[in-house]
């Protein structure tokens, strides 16, 4: 696959698994088929945190072996805490967990497909591309 490196956030993993045959799920499917899918560990606990059921939960650990799952540096949660407090000098509070995926996206050269309007706030004072 020689496609773009596609990190997709946990609101848009949501919409796609609860919303089969909207728009978002067109995209999504359209990404899934063209680009490389990255997906931080983080991601993956956010999805099983809000898993309604044990078989919701075994369909994102199968769904984990499909894509390239990505872990922090040494210090990507510095450089979130950094982010996070710039915005808050800024007015912007935003969650650190936004914070640290915008930071490990950047680390690893991906764009962010997101429905989570915030990350236009950090894309504002740091060098993430989105994809809406």
């Amino acid at each position: 696959m020689n496609g773009k490196k596609i990190l997709i956030d946990t609101s848009v993993w949501i919409d796609y698994f609860r919303n089969k045959s909207s728009n978002l799920s067109e995209k999504v499917d359209k990404i899934l088929s063209e680009d490389e899918i990255y997906v931080p560990k983080i991601i993956i606990a956010e999805l099983i945190q809000g898993a309604k059921s044990e078989r919701e939960i075994s369909v994102i650990k199968d769904f984990i072996d499909a894509f390239n799952i990505i872990d922090q540096k040494e210090d990507t949660w510095i450089k979130a805490g950094r982010l996070s407090y710039n915005l808050k000098k800024k007015g912007k509070t935003i969650n650190l967990i936004d914070c640290y995926i915008a930071i490990i996206a950047q680390e690893h050269g991906c764009q962010i497909f997101t429905l989570d309007e915030h990350f236009k706030e950090i894309q504002k004072i740091t060098d993430i591309y989105l994809i809406y």
